[in-house]
């Protein structure tokens, strides 16, 4: 049995601050993915929805909220809620169930419509929830985290806040070009300059907004799609949906006092980077095989520290890299091609679905001015709250 399902269509709701539920969002990305596809709702055979817990009860059950919204016609149901990387492994899902034989046609969707700010987490007192503590206790939003990751880059590597800036002037300027993207803007480094400090050394356009919007994928098997017509469908080859590993020694959202350095030595690589190890061993290519990178660009300087856990480059060369043209358009790996959560925002549950979608519209050749020329590989990073690390890699 071949691990590799299709993507036979993509589509999303344009991403901004629409003021509507997250169903509206959701629903629309669904009908578009399956236009794509050329198929029809009764065509599915199970739905996978990516949770948002701002939802309320429907939010939980968002898979089957989406197919009642679609029309109940009798198909398989899943919810999953993995933080940011809900939409990952909501792909796993509906992979498995491909593989497995229980369905030839799955719909997988995401949807938020997200709150002013930041975000922070449900009502409820919960002290023995680390996200509930960083907000009662230190008052750690996520921006804090950010800054903290881009101090600790600047430390050890030695990194700008004009390295920083570079970042958001490269996906701004590929957003400009993307008709789903909230933010269509180009900007230059000295007006990220100019923006207002939110978390030292971070400044307002260092960093991503919370954003209303959905995006959704068709999965089939490869039998299917070639009874569909078509023979060379975009593949999914891996999903790697990796936890980390003790000792952890650099630490993440939400962890607050985890660091085990003093009493054991660190481990041979980062959570981060054994996400994406995992995802080259199955899908047996490398960082060198690669033609485009979506990450997970929380921050400017997080894109950074993403190249060189991707593999892009060498440990400390994650700016070097930037500033030598390999990341942007025409460059060697060319990172961010749909602009980014720089240019959406987050939409929690439907951003790792949307990095999906911008691979399938690459390794089509049908990005429009965005278009990597030549792309046959491509690789989504992402990561969610609780150790819920996620990558996906396609290819056509």
């Amino acid at each position: 049995m071949t691990a590799d399902v299709a993507v036979l269509g993509a589509g999303m709701h344009p991403w901004g601050k629409w003021g509507r539920g997250f169903v509206e969002y959701g629903t629309a990305a669904a009908r578009a993915a399956l236009a794509d596809a050329g198929l029809e709702w009764r065509d599915v055979g199970s739905v996978v929805g990516a949770d948002t817990v701002r939802g309320g009860y429907p939010g939980y059950v968002a898979g089957a909220t989406f197919a009642k919204a679609l029309g109940w016609q009798g198909a398989r149901v899943s919810s999953v809620y993995a933080a940011c990387a809900s939409g990952a492994q909501a792909i796993a899902t509906a992979r498995a169930q491909i593989l497995a034989g229980l369905a030839d046609v799955v719909l997988v969707v995401g949807a938020d419509a997200a709150p002013k700010g930041f975000f922070r987490p449900a009502g409820g007192d919960r002290p023995d929830d680390p996200d509930w503590l960083r907000f009662r206790v230190l008052g750690a939003t996520n921006p804090t985290y950010f800054g903290l990751y881009a101090r600790r880059r600047m430390a050890v590597h030695g990194d700008t806040p004009e390295d920083f800036a570079l970042v958001k002037v490269k996906n701004a300027a590929l957003g400009a070009l993307n008709p789903y993207a909230r933010y269509r803007k180009r900007v230059t480094v000295e007006e990220v300059a100019a923006s207002a400090v939110v978390a030292d050394p971070l400044r307002l356009l260092d960093i991503c907004a919370t954003s209303d919007g959905g995006a959704a994928l068709v999965l089939c098997s490869t039998d299917f799609a070639h009874r569909h017509g078509v023979s060379r469908p975009v593949l999914i080859r891996a999903v790697s949906t990796v936890t980390p590993r003790f000792p952890s020694t650099v630490l993440d959202l939400p962890d607050i006092a985890t660091d085990c350095a003093v009493a054991v030595e660190p481990g041979a690589e980062t959570f981060r980077a054994s996400i994406a190890r995992a995802a080259y061993e199955e899908a047996g290519v490398g960082p060198e095989n690669l033609s485009l990178a979506e990450v997970y660009d929380l921050s400017t300087a997080l894109e950074l520290q993403w190249y060189e856990d991707l593999g892009l480059c060498g440990e400390g060369e994650g700016a070097k890299l930037l500033r030598e043209g390999a990341t942007a358009p025409g460059g060697r790996i060319p990172v961010n091609t749909s602009g980014g959560l720089a240019s959406f925002g987050e939409a929690v549950p439907a951003q790792a679905i949307a990095q999906v979608c911008e691979l399938t519209w690459q390794l089509r050749g049908t990005a429009g001015e965005r278009q990597v020329t030549g792309a046959r590989v491509g690789i989504t990073a992402n990561q969610g709250l609780f150790g819920h690390g996620s990558s996906v890699i396609a290819v056509r």
